[in-house]
């Protein structure tokens, strides 16, 4: 055969191979997900991260057309979880779903059983919630500048409960105190329940939480809500001031769930995944039921909720170091 016909017929082969492979789906997409899928959650149910992960596991199974399960593996502030994430299998049936104590955890640990940049990659941020400032009603101080006053001239008078060491609760509580140069007494609580028992009954005064602990309470009168630790006020309490908008700039702390996948899982398995997760996140149903917790809905690129996660890390690790912030 002429040397310039067989250079024409490779050149064809090839363009005809090129082509075929830009308008198929990759191998591992086009057979995902054909095995039921698990989200591990390092919490008992009930809690916010449980909440974030049962938001979309019924939307995700329509969508996905295979059952999710949903997989509580609580112990060790997270970290039995999330290292069962990090050791599954990288095949496309296991994700996990992690909160703010997640980046914290990367710096309150001199030793992680998982290595969070090398073992883990992100999906999805699903959602962020500023934290709830409360006081007790009987408390000598009714807003933010006036708890601050009080701390000034009273200090280690005022004292703050939290959900435990380096919670959201107990790292935001420290910035503040850091931010306002004021010296306030930590308590933590094995939980937010406790803590928020003593605040109504005065045994401490001052209590950051994630909305969903607080909204019911304040719209009760049970305690007094002074302040989000946000850009903007919740859709749930749209009474409540910012504590930016009350003069204190830059003060932002929260809680967030977002989703994780275990490294080495095919990019497009993940991006699929984050693009399931943001659809349904962003949907009106689901947007109603996040507005109720006061849960601001995010639905973002797998490299977006690196980068907020990098962001986190850098922000909370300095907090506790400033502190001093130890796990008893």
């Amino acid at each position: 055969m002429p040397h310039a016909v067989l250079s024409r017929r490779r050149f064809s082969l090839a363009t005809a191979a090129a082509a075929a492979s830009l308008a198929a789906p990759s191998f591992a997409q086009s057979t995902w997900p054909n095995k039921p899928i698990r989200i591990v959650v390092p919490y008992t149910p009930g809690g916010f991260t449980d909440q974030m992960a049962r938001l979309v596991q019924a939307g995700l199974q329509t969508r996905l057309g295979q059952p999710v399960v949903i997989d509580n593996k609580p112990g060790a502030n997270s970290l039995i979880g999330v290292d069962a994430v990090a050791k599954a299998a990288p095949d496309g049936t296991t994700f996990g779903v992690v909160i703010a104590a997640y980046a914290a955890n990367t710096t309150l640990y001199p030793k992680l059983p998982y290595d969070p940049r090398k073992d883990l990659v992100g999906v999805s941020l699903m959602g962020v919630s500023p934290l709830l400032a409360a006081v007790n009603n009987d408390a000598p101080f009714k807003t933010a500048r006036e708890l601050i006053d009080y701390a000034r001239k009273h200090p280690g008078k005022i004292s703050f409960g939290s959900s435990g060491n380096g919670s959201a609760a107990h790292l935001t509580s420290e910035l503040w105190k850091s931010l306002t140069q004021t010296y306030m007494i930590h308590i933590p609580y094995r939980g937010a329940v406790p803590a928020l028992t003593d605040l109504m009954g005065g045994q401490i005064q001052l209590f950051f939480d994630a909305p969903t602990g607080l909204i019911n309470q304040g719209k009760a009168g049970k305690v007094r809500l002074i302040g989000v630790a946000g850009d903007k006020r919740l859709p749930a309490v749209p009474d409540v001031p910012t504590f930016i908008e009350q003069g204190f700039a830059g003060f932002t702390g929260s809680t967030w769930a977002g989703m994780l996948a275990p490294a080495g899982t095919p990019r497009d398995i993940v991006k699929r995944m984050s693009e399931e997760v943001a659809r349904i996140i962003k949907s009106d149903e689901t947007r109603a039921k996040l507005d109720a917790m006061g849960t601001f809905p995010a639905g973002s690129t797998p490299e977006e909720f690196d980068a907020f996660i990098a962001a986190e890390t850098t922000k909370w690790g300095k907090v506790i170091r400033t502190a001093g912030v130890k796990l008893e």
